[in-house]
């Protein structure tokens, strides 16, 4: 049977910039356009030349190799003609393939928005494509609250839609701006819109407010549409857009859709759909979601013994894909359900030597649900386990030894007459047999013993100048003046870009800290010298 073709439409550089606290610059845009070329969606809709100063210069040039590159703006103004509308100026003159105009298609929004008749909204729909036609663009008409309009005025709606097409619009897209349509009614208004315009020429633009937007694409898909709109990972207005990070492994490994349709993103692409998830967030400068579907780190992840054990025999038995299919991979948590094969299985994975009858195993197990009963998790701390269980097993070398260590704060003022806050802290360390005294300041206790500990270490110093610590998180696991305190830090090595995280427990948070500051420099310096191959954080 031939498939059909389904085309992928990225909006992640023009609608998920409306998400709260992203703010892209012009660098962000080109290394974005770039990695969503890469991964072989069909159009990249860049932003609004001519409303910012940044938008305008990422259109000055072409910045997709393969994607149509898609500048996105308004029909033109009401009253005014085509060749006088500045805005409709700044699309044509663009350095994009093709222009996404966004048109009413809610009489309620022309009256109150727009503040012109139905006729004349309909006449600038017209007027923008045969413009975009004219000036050789690609033109596509974004149809904003066309579900919500079509429920208040099926025949405007559709109208709109209609000519839209008969203009030469290459595609027609019905949005679910506002995002409270479900996914009956998607199907059900889409079939209605097809007796209009051929699915072959109609897209869905929809949001996640009812957290269906993925849904309600692939309804919209069911029932004829052949252009999906969305963003990476979600991201967009209010509570984001439909997630193609979701739906593109859906199309490529879900029936109905893998057998009757293709989409142009190919086996290899698809196996990186995990990494570009991962450093679009990091371009983000935000941590990944951890459950996020199909490219989350807990996305084939397992804590429980009893399903361990059965996948690690037959992998089916818990994952609906493979997890390299998407470029991830499984994972088997150590927890305080965990069996002996959870154990082996997390071992294995972070590339540790050992025997899987070797006794201390079970000593090492035992140990493990201890400590998570104290209040330790090992889920999120890759380093810290591996650290512990090469201690265990008699396979980690002694670098140094912490003889004591002191931290003071101070509140003051100084020579400006303003209050200040200042920590202090000294350490002693053992190396070689050879005492080692540092103090340093910092900005709170916790950086003033991270730069007394990495001050000297005598002849590993050269080992760790390298060493970052990029995040820090704390969480007080029960109440009172006495509350167990876990600590988490992330740390990377700057020359590498690997990063790893390690865990402290303690009543004290310094103490707590302190505990995962020394996981960090001992798995550093394992690292260094090949003795650890602990994946990267995730």
């Amino acid at each position: 049977m031939t498939k059909e073709r389904l085309y992928l439409f990225d909006t992640t550089l023009r609608d998920g910039q409306q998400t709260t606290g992203i703010d892209f610059s012009l660098d962000d845009k080109i290394s974005i356009a770039r990695m969503l070329d890469e991964l072989g969606v069909d159009y990249v809709e860049g932003g609004y030349p001519g409303a910012n100063p940044t938008d305008s210069a990422f259109f000055e040039t072409p910045r997709t190799q393969n994607a149509t590159f898609t500048a996105f703006g308004m029909t033109r103004r009401a009253g005014v003609s085509t060749s006088n509308d500045p805005g409709l100026k700044a699309l044509i003159d663009a350095a994009g393939d093709a222009i996404c105009f966004v048109a009413k298609s809610w009489d309620y929004h022309v009256r109150v928005a727009l503040k012109t008749t139905n006729e004349e909204n309909l006449a600038c729909i017209q007027d923008s494509v045969k413009a975009a036609l004219a000036a050789g663009k690609e033109p596509l008409v974004d149809c904003e609250h066309f579900f919500d309009g079509y429920k208040a005025n099926p025949d405007y709606a559709l109208a709109c839609a209609e000519i839209a097409y008969q203009a030469g619009a290459r595609w027609v897209v019905l949005c679910d701006t506002n995002g409270g349509t479900l996914p009956g009614e998607v199907e059900t208004i889409v079939a209605k819109v097809m007796e209009k315009v051929p699915g072959s020429h109609l897209g869905i633009h929809s949001h996640n407010d009812t957290e269906q937007a993925v849904a309600n694409a692939l309804a919209a898909v069911r029932a004829g549409v052949r252009q999906i709109q969305g963003t990476l990972n979600g991201i967009g207005e209010r509570c984001g857009n439909a997630n193609l990070t979701s739906l593109i492994p859906t199309l490529m490994l879900k029936e109905p859709y893998a057998s009757q349709l293709e989409i142009g993103i190919s086996p290899d692409q698809l196996a990186k759909l995990t990494h570009t998830s991962r450093a679009f967030d990091e371009i983000l400068n935000r941590a990944p979601d951890r459950h996020a579907p199909y490219v989350g780190a807990a996305a084939f992840a397992t804590k429980a013994g009893i399903h361990a054990s059965a996948l690690l025999k037959e992998p089916e038995t818990y994952e609906h894909v493979a997890p390299d299919t998407v470029g991830n991979m499984r994972r088997v948590f150590v927890s305080d359900q965990a069996g002996k094969s959870n154990l082996v299985a997390e071992l294995t994975r972070l590339g540790l030597s050992f025997d899987p009858k070797d006794p201390r195993l079970d000593d090492l197990l035992a140990e493990l649900k201890e400590r998570e009963a104290s209040g330790y998790s090992y889920e999120g701390a890759d380093a810290s386990l591996a650290l512990l269980a090469m201690g265990r097993l008699g396979t980690i070398p002694s670098y140094f030894k912490i003889e004591s260590y002191k931290v003071g704060v101070e509140r003051r003022f100084n020579a400006l007459g303003q209050e200040i806050t200042l920590s202090e802290a000294v350490v002693k360390v053992d190396v070689d047999g050879e005492r080692l005294m540092s103090v340093a300041e910092g900005n709170g206790p916790v950086n003033a013993l991270d730069n007394a500990l990495r001050k000297d270490l005598g002849r590993f110093q050269s080992k760790i100048e390298d060493l970052e610590l990029v995040d820090y998180k704390v969480r007080i696991l029960n109440a009172g003046t006495a509350a167990i305190t876990r600590v988490l830090i992330e740390s990377e090595d700057t020359t590498t870009g690997d990063r790893w995280y390690t865990v402290g427990v303690s009543e004290n948070i310094v103490d707590a800290s302190f505990q995962a500051l020394e996981d960090s420099i001992i798995t550093k310096l394992m690292r260094a010298e090949g003795l650890m191959i602990a994946p990267a954080a995730e």
